[in-house]
């Protein structure tokens, strides 16, 4: 029933009301919590009902069971144990139903038509006639397709949260349930309980077990080991692990779950023989994967090996020659190390470029992609996110695309169009921020990428690892088997900014240089408190920094270590929004306020909409009325229901890991002991390098000099480097200054899983060796 209220029962009897929602006082969405006023039949007076209600909508008539408490502040209140919606009988009650706006496209204006039109038979016309809606005048097409999608939710949504509540879970999951299984969700929920902890997004592995012992599913049952099992691995790959090593994982979810290690070890059997998931052998342990990472994992290897040892499309009689044309053509002139990147890039069927800001990656891409133009090559270029592949295009003047879309994901078709059966049309494909890259998306890169193509993967590998699992660029590095480059010359006029150099002190492990003045770009703010640290940030971005430097706070992106405390995204979000949105137009869902104008990011893939985890836009309408609301992505209008919006958050304030692959002009970082946690390396060198033209720390020098001393990456299980070094026909991995560092993370003895394929022989030697760069 979630929240309970504290007070004194009045009577130890339960009692059952009927009555219609008079109003709503207090509605979470995200528990369902809710306090709310009811009319109940009969009486004037009305009572104060307090419980978990899904969706609660005034006008609505109900049946609830509870007992009365006596609340010391707030005195008499019905503790609602459950609750039956029920149909208003009248014409008066069915127009105020409907004008709740509980029914997507019925809006007070509508139901007023339609009850004038269709009186006590409403409801009827709803379950079996809604095209009769048409008669209405006005009352079009698009809007009946819309009413007819949510009466069928509502009313599906309506026996499944009965169900749910008979058996103690939140009516607040109803939705969510049936919008991922419609019309099969109660069967489901029924049938295996176990799998609305791995499909919908939200519900945790404790909630359908709750709900599975509620139906009477044995604690010790083999599907509880299976289900916990498959949940454990899928909260690991949360954590970026592709496998995780089967003693750990045997132990882990014999402890989370409370049953004998032998009943996991026989459900990790059973979901082998089903293949739902893999045990490989690797080295001194065995992994285990989900079935779905074992494929891309070793995929990735083979199609990587297969493009290596294939010729290439694009043949330069002359390298060098090409280069100096193109370069004099430019009017450029590149250093040792630049130089030596585009040599590598012309030479290579796959290579990695990778360094820190001002080092000049943008400049050799550019370059490297009209030496292979002057060839006649066709050049595509890709990045993981939107914001990315804007800015690439921008950099390059050659059109780039999200890896998604250069691949044609189509929700519709379920899948990539463009695969091995169809592979990308190109001799050249540059792939930037390549360190966002987990192993599903580079997967269905790489099978897309034709045998004859160069591929480059460009990113600054110090950065954070991709938020998917995997740690493919990490990966790709450590084996061996790719060439290198990595960049570690700032140039001078880079040198000249203090982000950038600081930047790099960062890297290096050392504090940044910190001075004071309008000659910097680069500032800290010291700030003990988190409350003082909180107020002084909102006044950064409303205030001083429009003031003294001419940014609007469209322009400041606040960028924090965690989300929750008073410098963390959630606390921010709600001041910024204060300061900077007067709008008064507004909807409440759970905790958030969403207004007209706000800054909103999309915090998970939705390919129906096109528009991805990190996506960045602003509410441009609020539909009460249809209960919808549009955001602005880019050139781009996507319409949500009220309901999809636990999939956007106001992004005033948004994570450093949310911030990868982009740019903002002003960037702020809250950095206090509070975020002890998070305090990496990595994290603070990230959210450095986020900021274009100003950088400004706000917390305590403690908290910097930890994180920038802290370089332990937290480890991921992964075995993509050693698949890939097991051939070592490809490349001798002790020509590459770089390869040489990660010596000591190889195993020279890795087994050849590929013993079945027949590798082509390699036509040309300059694919295969580098002795001119040793």
């Amino acid at each position: 029933m979630g929240r309970q209220v504290q007070g004194t029962f009045s009577s130890g009897n339960a009692v059952e009301i009927r009555g219609s929602i008079e109003r709503i006082v207090f509605h979470n969405e995200e528990n369902g919590y809710t306090i709310f006023r009811l009319r109940p039949e009969k009486k004037l007076d009305l009572e104060t009902l307090v419980g978990t209600m899904q969706n609660p909508q005034t006008g609505t008539q109900i049946k609830a069971k509870g007992q009365y408490i006596v609340h010391p502040k707030f005195g008499r209140q019905l503790q609602m144990e459950s609750y039956v919606e029920e149909r208003p009988s009248s014409a008066e009650g069915i127009r105020a139903f409907l004008a709740s706006g509980c029914i997507r496209g019925i809006g007070p204006k509508w139901a007023e038509k339609i009850v004038s039109r269709f009186g006590g038979d409403t409801f009827n016309i709803l379950d079996n006639e809604p095209d009769k809606l048409l008669e209405i005048p006005r009352f079009g097409q698009k809007r009946l397709t819309a009413v007819k999608i949510s009466w069928a939710e509502h009313q599906g949504v309506r026996e499944l949260m009965v169900f749910l509540q008979e058996h103690g879970i939140g009516a607040s999951f109803a939705f969510r349930i049936y919008k991922h299984y419609e019309k099969h969700a109660l069967d489901i929920v029924k049938e295996n309980p176990y799998r609305l902890a791995m499909d919908v997004f939200g519900i945790g592995f404790h909630t359908a077990d709750m709900l599975a012992m509620k139906l009477g599913f044995d604690s010790n049952s083999l599907l509880r080991a299976e289900a916990g099992l498959l949940y454990t691995l899928m909260e690991l790959s949360g954590e970026g692990h592709i496998y995780y090593p089967e003693d750990k994982l045997v132990e882990r979810t014999s402890g989370e779950l409370n049953i004998d290690s032998n009943l996991v070890a026989k459900a990790l059997l059973n979901l082998e023989k089903e293949e739902r998931i893999v045990l490989d052998e690797l080295d001194d342990h065995k992994g285990v994967y989900l079935y779905r990472h074992h494929v891309y994992e070793t995929k990735i290897a083979f199609y990587l090996k297969r493009l290596l040892n294939s010729p290439r499309t694009v043949c330069f009689k002359n390298a060098e020659k090409s280069i100096d044309a193109v370069l004099a053509k430019m009017n450029i002139e590149l250093a040792e190390e630049q130089l030596n990147a585009v040599n590598t890039a012309v030479r290579s069927k796959i290579m990695v470029l990778t360094g820190g800001p001002g080092t000049g990656k943008t400049t050799i891409l550019n370059a490297i992609i009209k030496v292979f133009q002057s060839a006649g090559a066709k050049v595509l270029l890709a990045a993981p996110t939107g914001r990315a592949a804007k800015r690439m295009t921008e950099t390059s003047g050659v059109e780039a695309k999200t890896i998604h879309r250069l691949l044609e994901f189509s929700p519709k078709e379920e899948g990539f169009g463009r695969n091995e059966n169809n592979p990308l049309a190109c001799s050249l494909l540059v792939v930037d921020e390549a360190s966002m890259m987990d192993t599903m998306l580079m997967y269905h890169l790489i099978k897309a990428a034709p045998m004859g193509t160069t591929l480059i993967l460009v990113g600054d590998v110090n950065q954070l690892p991709s938020v998917g699992p995997g740690n493919v660029l990490r990966d790709i590095i450590a084996s061996g088997t790719v060439p290198v480059v990595e960049l570690v010359e700032v140039f001078r006029q880079a040198a000249e900014s203090d982000i950038i150099c600081n930047a790099h002190l960062i890297n290096k492990g050392e504090l940044p240089y910190l001075r004071s003045g309008l000659r910097t770009d680069f500032f800290m703010f010291k700030q003990e408190g988190g409350e003082e640290c909180a107020n002084l940030i909102v006044d950064l971005v409303k205030n001083r920094i429009p003031r003294k430097f001419g940014f609007s706070p469209e322009e400041i992106q606040v960028l924090c270590p965690m989300t929750k405390g008073s410098t963390g995204t959630q606390n921010l979000n709600k001041e910024l929004q204060k300061a900077l949105n007067p709008s008064m137009l507004q909807i409440v869902r759970g905790d958030k306020v969403f207004k007209l104008n706000d800054k909103v990011m999309q915090i998970r893939n939705n390919y129906d909409k096109d528009v991805f985890n990190g996506d960045i836009g602003s509410i441009i309408i609020i539909n009460a009325e249809d209960r919808e609301l549009v955001i602005r992505f880019d050139e781009r209008n996507v319409v949500y229901a009220f309901e999809e919006l636990d999939e956007v958050v106001p992004a005033y304030a948004i994570t450093i890991h949310k911030s990868q692959g982009a740019e903002y002009p002003v960037v702020i970082i809250p950095l206090l002991m509070q975020h002890f946690v998070m305090l990496e390396r990595n994290l603070i060198y990230t959210a450095v390098t986020r900021g274009k033209k100003m950088v400004v720390l706000v917390g305590q020098m403690k908290a910097l000099a930890m994180g920038v001393k802290n370089n332990k990456i937290r480890k991921r299980y992964t075995w993509l480097a050693k698949r890939l070094a097991c051939d070592e026909r490809l490349l001798r991995a002790d020509m590459l200054p770089f390869a040489m560092d990660k010596r000591e993370e190889r195993n020279q003895d890795v087994s050849d899983n590929y013993d079945d394929i027949e590798f082509l022989q390699p036509i040309d030697e300059e694919i295969i060796f580098y002795d001119d760069y040793e």
